[in-house]
C-alpha cells in the first residue's frame, strides 16, 4: 500500500535566544510570535505563529534554565552562538505514517523519536548529529500523537504560507527526497551559487502583502 502524501507542519527560525528570534520574524513579518513552551528532552523552547490552515512558525532557541540534553539539540541549535543571527534554518514535514516515509526517504533523517511539551505529544526524526542532511535542508519529519493539530488552537493573525524555496549546490538530491517524502506541499529547488551557503526562504503572505522569511 502506498504511504499518504506529507505536507509541511511547520518551519523553524532558529536563534541565540527567544527575543532575538522574536524580533527577526516581527521585522520580517510584522507579527510577533506568542509563548510557546519547553523541551525538556531537548533543553529547548520556543515562540509560535500560525501562519495558515494547517501550518505555522516556530522561533526555537536554547533554554539557558534548563539542563543540557545528554545528546545534540535539534535543528543545530548547538553550533549557534551568541553572536548568532536568527535565521529560517529548518523545517518539519508532517505524517500520519512516520515510520514508513522515513523508511522511503532518500536521505537518513535520523531516529523516529517520542517528544512531549505539556500536552502535547509526538513522534519526529532527529538526526543523532542533531544537524539535517543536506546542509540543514532536508526536512524533519513529525507525526502528532494529538487527536487535534496543535496548530488550530493558534490565533489567526491573518498570515499564509504561499511558498517555500530551498537553494542548494545539489538541487537533484534534494527533489529526489521531497519525491521519496512524497511531499504534496509549494516547495521549490533552486540551485545555490557557488559562493553562497544552502538556504530556506518562506514566501508569506500578511495583511500588509507578501513578505519573506530567510
Amino acid at each position: 500500500m502506498t504511504a499518504p502524501q506529507t505536507t509541511i507542519d511547520h518551519i523553524v527560525v532558529t536563534a541565540a535566544d527567544l527575543d532575538a528570534g522574536a524580533a527577526y520574524v516581527r521585522s520580517c513579518l510584522g507579527v510577533e510570535p506568542l509563548p510557546g513552551g519547553e523541551h525538556a528532552k531537548m533543553g529547548t523552547h520556543n515562540r509560535l505563529l500560525r501562519c495558515g490552515p494547517d501550518c505555522y512558525l516556530e522561533v526555537i532557541a536554547i533554554d539557558p534554565n534548563a539542563p543540557a540534553p545528554q545528546r545534540p539539540r535539534w535543528f543545530g541549535l548547538d553550533t549557534m552562538t551568541p553572536d548568532s543571527t536568527a535565521s529560517l534554518s529548518a523545517w518539519v514535514v508532517r505524517t500520519t505514517n512516520i515510520r514508513t516515509h522515513a523508511a522511503a526517504s532518500t536521505q537518513p533523517l535520523g531516529p523516529v523519536t517520542p517528544m512531549q511539551r505539556a500536552n502535547l505529544d509526538w513522534l519526529i526524526t532527529i538526526p543523532e548529529t542533531g544537524i539535517s542532511p543536506l546542509d540543514g535542508m532536508a526536512p524533519a519529519l513529525i507525526e502528532w500523537q494529538t487527536p487535534r493539530l496543535p496548530v488550530l488552537s493558534m490565533p489567526d493573525h491573518g498570515l499564509s504560507l504561499e511558498a517555500l524555496h530551498i537553494y542548494h549546490p545539489e538541487p537533484k538530491t534534494v527533489q529526489a527526497l521531497l519525491a521519496s517524502l512524497q511531499l504534496k506541499a509549494p516547495v521549490s529547488v533552486f540551485p545555490s551559487s557557488s559562493d553562497s551557503k544552502p538556504a530556506l526562504r518562506a514566501i508569506i503572505r500578511t495583511a500588509a502583502g507578501i513578505r519573506a522569511l530567510g
